[in-house]
């Protein structure tokens, strides 16, 4: 424990975004098919030195067939909360849950091209103490380490909602369950909060048997995804309120709520309107009553294409669906990122008006049907997904790999794992950065991306920004 708060806790975004810029990123690197063990990618991100864009460290576990996916740290900007007393904690740890396993690695990063196991968690304790499975997002609270999961008990994890469990910041133990009454809440995905304002946000994507062997088509199409978001009481551990968004919007993904607290607004990522094909982005706000509501502010049509172009799956309908799988929110609250992993493009807004946004920028790369190559020739496998933005909103990076079965469906003759940057110009707008592209092993892909010293979907702030 430090005797002073991590130099990279920070009480405000605007705080954070005046930090020194990062020189590392940590990525994850999954076996799709299980042959190899998964694996931690310490990648260099600074342009000065040598070494810029290329793995520079490594940590393979000792398991195979965990399929990681979403990540997070031990401790972060919350713990500056004046309800905690967890401010002396470092940033030293990173979770990292494998979704097929349910198994769950503590990663030393304190020295991180040095980087080591420091625990395991095997999935008994987890099914044990929880009766979840399939953890899925970490975050940070104030009180210890949230993590939501997509799957209940037994083998297909559908015995029993599942939901959210906190472990102990500091040993790691499992505590338990999170939810006292989860009201409508049966399925999962994301979910972040207010610190302040004492309200958290879930949203949902589907079961384990509608996700785990690909999309189940038959599913989609009878609107048997998730399709509403959750408001939570924090403290009293209680859904207060339930927003269907409509069961044509299937997948209410990636939860991004303001980054400044005194915002009292936020914004979720849907998938894919069954009666369409578009994508959408809808803002969530707090009335002044203490109520929720929600409105679609971003609609992403789908791109025309010859059946013999397309997948198996999409041949039907002649048309490539955007695929909306990521969003990402820049800490000044400005710029908001949509992955459109379906179309391979990548768009920011300007959301200064969230309920007004503005298409500021847009890059192309990937993409079902036309596989648009990077600036330096190279190929992108799949298209843009998990995406991560740099403190100071100038560098936006991303990978391309969604979850092995569904990449297969959507991208049958594609392989490898990637990751890019963008650089943002002072008054909006993207443009790929030749010289940034990183190659994961032979038989590695990549997903979700963490910047040393935090990012913009892993910190929560506890104090209005001035």
């Amino acid at each position: 424990m430090n005797l002073r708060p991590d130099p990279t806790f920070h009480a405000t975004p605007k705080l954070a975004m005046e930090a020194p810029a990062e020189k590392l990123a940590f990525t994850l690197m999954l076996s799709p098919d299980g042959s190899q063990p998964d694996g931690l990618a310490v990648v260099d991100v600074d342009p000065k030195s040598k070494t810029y864009g290329q793995i520079v460290h490594q940590v393979i576990m000792p398991n195979t067939g965990d399929e990681f996916h979403h990540f997070g740290w031990n401790a972060c900007s919350s713990s500056l909360s004046p309800l905690s007393g967890h401010a002396f904690l470092e940033r030293r740890y990173l979770i990292i849950p494998g979704i097929r396993s349910s198994r769950i690695y503590i990663i030393d990063v304190k020295e991180p091209l040095k980087a080591k196991i420091h625990k395991i968690i095997e999935p008994e304790e987890v099914f044990a103490k929880t009766g979840y499975s399939r953890p899925h997002t970490i975050h940070c609270g104030p009180e210890g380490i949230y993590v939501s999961t997509l799957g209940g008990g037994g083998k297909d994890g559908t015995d029993g909602p599942p939901g959210i469990f906190i472990m102990d910041c500091e040993t790691f133990e499992i505590l338990g369950r999170y939810e006292m009454d989860r009201g409508a809440q049966d399925k999962h995905y994301d979910f972040w909060w207010n610190l302040p304002r004492n309200y958290m946000v879930s949203s949902e994507w589907g079961l384990p048997p509608q996700f785990e062997n690909g999309i189940v088509a038959e599913d989609l199409l009878s609107n048997k995804y998730g399709h509403s978001i959750h408001f939570w009481d924090l403290r009293a551990r209680k859904n207060v309120q339930t927003i269907d968004l409509g069961e044509n919007h299937q997948m209410a993904l990636e939860i991004r709520p303001a980054h400044d607290p005194a915002k009292d607004y936020g914004f979720c990522g849907v998938v894919v309107d069954t009666t369409n094909l578009e994508g959408s982005i809808w803002t969530w706000w707090r009335n002044d009553d203490g109520s929720f509501d929600a409105k679609k502010t971003v609609t992403i049509p789908p791109r025309p294409a010859a059946a013999d172009d397309l997948p198996e799956l999409l041949k039907g309908f002649e048309a490539v669906p955007p695929l909306v799988t990521d969003i990402d929110l820049s800490l000044d609250d400005k710029y908001l990122y949509v992955a459109c992993w379906g179309t391979g493009e990548m768009h920011q807004y300007d959301v200064s008006d969230p309920m007004k946004p503005v298409l500021a920028g847009k890059v192309e790369l990937g993409g079902i049907a036309r596989g648009t190559a990077h600036p330096n020739g190279k190929a992108f496998a799949y298209g843009p997904q998990m995406v991560e933005i740099s403190r100071d909103g100038k560098r936006v990076y991303w990978t391309n790999s969604l979850y092995s079965t569904w990449d297969d469906q959507f991208y049958p003759e594609d392989e490898g794992g990637q990751m890019v940057m963008a650089n943002v110009g002072d008054e909006g707008g993207l443009t790929l950065d030749p010289d940034f592209f990183v190659d994961f092993p032979k038989g590695y892909r990549a997903h979700q991306i963490r910047l040393e010293g935090g990012d913009c979907s892993t910190d929560s702030f506890c104090y209005p920004s001035v």
